[in-house]
């Protein structure tokens, strides 16, 4: 074997390391080595700022990476007309992550509410700094504000699609906190019995109410 190919080998491998996670202690006492950074968008997805992006405040673990972008990869068969957009994650080394409790080790993510608006097209929430970026957005019991309704079954299909991907990659959804007084609805979709089977939803009402946004954690083994 030449030294040549021996020093590339090196190179290789610590290259591949760097990328890879480490993620520590616990979603709400935690921190994260090699942390990585989300994109912008894809075909069907948008991050939900600039501001936040060029704040660092869209990092993950590299795995919950993976499970994210193949989840929205399937979204673009299976749900070929709906748009989504990710919200708050983390920062690239972890730590505490105000005004969050959580989301500390990389392994917290939260998804803005999917929605269509008057003419049943799937849009976008607007999140900007008048809104604390889509986080002050209050939806009736009908699941209605503004123009804006609910697309419980895109809401739905991403949570199975992230079950699904995360299970794919050996790792698994630890829970998902969702306003309780909203899952009713969530759990009428043609996804219910997926959902009642494999995923864990929050039964108490948060700090917040999680209306306008839901909250992900993964399963992964951290030290």
């Amino acid at each position: 074997m030449s030294r040549l190919f021996l020093i590339t080998l090196m190179l290789f491998s610590q290259t591949a390391y760097s990328n890879t996670s480490v993620c520590h202690g616990t979603t709400s006492n935690g921190s994260l080595e090699n942390g990585v950074e989300l994109p912008s968008g894809g075909k069907n997805f948008v991050g939900y700022s600039t501001i936040a992006r060029l704040a660092g405040r869209t990092y993950v673990h590299s795995s919950v990476k993976s499970i994210l972008l193949n989840a929205y990869k399937n979204l673009e068969v299976t749900m070929p007309d709906t748009v989504y957009k990710y919200a708050e994650t983390g920062y690239e080394s972890g730590g505490k992550f105000r005004p969050h409790k959580t989301h500390q080790n990389g392994l917290s993510v939260d998804f803005m509410t999917p929605v269509k608006n008057d003419n049943d097209k799937s849009v976008h929430l607007p999140t900007n700094p008048f809104n604390k970026f889509g986080y002050n957005i209050e939806f009736d019991a009908s699941g209605k504000f503004e123009e804006f309704q609910i697309d419980y079954n895109a809401l739905a299909a991403h949570i199975v699609e992230l079950h699904k991907e995360s299970q794919k990659q050996g790792f698994d959804l630890w829970r998902v906190i969702f306003d309780p007084e909203l899952q009713p609805d969530l759990l009428k979709t043609k996804h219910s019995d997926y959902l009642k089977n494999n995923i864990q939803f929050s039964k108490k009402r948060s700090w917040v109410r999680h209306d306008e946004h839901y909250h992900v954690d993964f399963k992964v083994s951290c030290r």
